[in-house]
């Protein structure tokens, strides 16, 4: 299946992916397109795993993005049901532990002296790096999918309908507050902000990447990732969903129906970009760039001049996961819970495991040490090594 769809079949394509997503709540894991099917491959490689552990219900058959905060020393993982564990990396011991009276909804975010959650009800909640104490907690004016982010001074979250809020890290209070145009229809989805010292980053529905000043929530600039184009609302989808990521004085973005660009981060001019389009946000490793496509294939583009180096079309439709490189493989989770591990040189199939019934929506992780953190959705968090089979 080709990775870019044109005329009815691009219809077809944001038709069925906004509704696998907006009515994920309902049915998490049913993909509207039929999938591929698990590829049957003569694996040269596998993962072994060094300890495993449950957190809590994970996601609780719900819709949600509890990606673990891994600060190098620590692990930091919550479930929906509100347990919140700290953890060792090398070997799973639990630090502490914390049962929340309240059900989490985004997180885990941090900074060097403390966590991050937002709950159910809409409250974002501080909480010590130390032993997991509720420091303080504020009033959100509606839910939150993203991963608050944090500087140290201020903490960020983005709400679903398009509102970017900065709270004290000391206090709780609001210090700033935007609020972007949102489509009538949209991803239920969100790109957690990127906060820095000077600048935020956020991705919006509207298919743009702004650039706010941390101090004070102005706009400094924006750059279009993707154009609304057709006569529906589902032809005009362009979410940015997934976090850009920073290379020196630029971003790497990437957009739903839209484009894979660089753009400076001064003045938010694009410095190249080519079509593409991704819920999530791209991968470099060995000079390139490896996007999770849409549509489940997985792209690899040359990094001086993003030629297209392969496609692995074997995935199509499993809601593969954003990509991750460990040493000379690219690994993508899916729907069905499978880890697939892939050669970074031609995209072929060189591993796959069988990880979690409830699927994988969170990316892999890779720890200090160069193991793989892999977190599914039933809270199943296990730590993995990759071998060469014997």
């Amino acid at each position: 299946m080709p990775g870019l769809h044109s005329g009815s079949s691009l219809v077809r394509l944001a038709a069925l992916t906004a509704l696998a997503l907006l009515f994920a709540g309902c049915s998490t894991n049913e993909p509207f397109e039929e999938p591929a099917p698990v590829p049957e491959i003569e694996g040269t490689v596998e993962l072994d795993r060094i300890w495993t552990m449950d957190v809590g219900d994970g996601h609780g058959d719900q819709f949600l993005y509890l990606t673990p905060l891994n600060t190098g020393d620590l692990l930091y993982a919550a479930s929906a049901d509100g347990e919140v564990y700290a953890v060792e990396p090398g070997n799973g011991k639990v630090v502490w532990y914390k049962k929340l009276d309240a059900q989490v909804f985004a997180g885990v975010g941090g900074d060097r002296e403390q966590l991050y959650l937002v709950t159910r009800d809409a409250s974002l909640m501080a909480l010590s790096r130390e032993d997991g104490k509720v420091l303080w907690e504020t009033p959100l004016p509606t839910e939150v999918l993203a991963t608050p982010q944090s500087n140290g001074t201020i903490v960020v979250v983005q709400t679903t309908d398009g509102k970017v809020l900065s709270f004290s890290t000391q206090t709780g209070e609001k210090t700033w507050q935007y609020d972007s145009v949102v489509p009538v229809l949209s991803m239920r989805a969100a790109a957690p902000p990127l906060v820095g010292s000077e600048m935020v980053l956020a991705g919006f529905a509207n298919g743009k990447l702004l650039a706010l000043a941390s101090d004070s929530g102005q706009p400094v600039w924006q750059y279009e990732v993707g154009q609304p184009k057709g006569r529906t609302e589902l032809e005009r989808l362009v979410d940015v969903t997934g976090q850009p990521l920073i290379l020196e004085n630029a971003a790497l973005v990437v957009g739903y129906q839209g484009k894979l660009a660089l753009v400076n981060l001064r003045n938010g001019d694009e410095i190249w970009s080519r079509k593409a389009s991704s819920l999530h946000s791209p991968m470099i490793g060995a000079g390139n760039i490896y996007v999770s496509s849409a549509n489940g294939d997985i792209k690899a583009f040359r990094g001086s001049d993003r030629r297209e180096l392969w496609t692995q079309d074997r995935l199509s439709w499993r809601q593969t996961t954003q990509p991750v490189v460990y040493d000379d493989y690219l690994l993508v989770g899916d729907f069905e819970g499978y880890i697939h591990i892939m050669s970074l040189e031609d995209g072929s199939l060189q591993g796959q495991l069988e990880f979690d019934d409830n699927g994988l929506r969170v990316p892999a992780q890779r720890l200090r040490n160069g193991n793989l953190l892999v977190y599914g959705n039933s809270g199943k968090m296990t730590v993995f090594e990759l071998k060469e089979r014997d």
